[in-house]
């Protein structure tokens, strides 16, 4: 099964994934393919991070996503991937993108049923 894998400690919420598919599927306005998430930003007040602040951009996948598949059958990457301004985006087979892992950094991996 085919998925994206996201490394949610690089991605800077520029939504340049959300703008190419959606030009892509050629969705209206309101529709999107995927869409950038925003949680914060917010200050730690507790545990080992107090003072600390955060914010954090994630891509997530809609029901209009089909992981590209007219270009994925080709041998092509997602256009999200491709457009992905921070490569922090990755495409394959979800066994190979759990390699990626690394326990270091904070990821979100985004499976699309088909």
């Amino acid at each position: 099964m085919k998925a994206l894998l996201v490394n949610s400690e690089y991605c800077t919420g520029c939504h340049s994934c959300e703008v190419s598919c959606k030009d892509h599927l050629q969705l209206p306005k309101g529709e999107f393919g995927i869409k950038v998430t925003e949680v914060g930003p917010f200050q730690f007040t507790a545990s080992d991070h107090a003072g600390a602040w955060e914010w954090t951009y994630t891509p997530i996948v809609t029901q209009a996503c089909d992981l590209c598949a007219e270009r994925t059958e080709i041998g092509k990457m997602p256009l999200c991937v491709q457009h992905c301004q921070a490569w922090c985006m990755y495409y394959g087979e979800i066994e190979d993108l759990v390699k990626k892992i690394d326990g270091k950094t904070r990821w979100t991996l985004l499976a699309v049923a088909q």
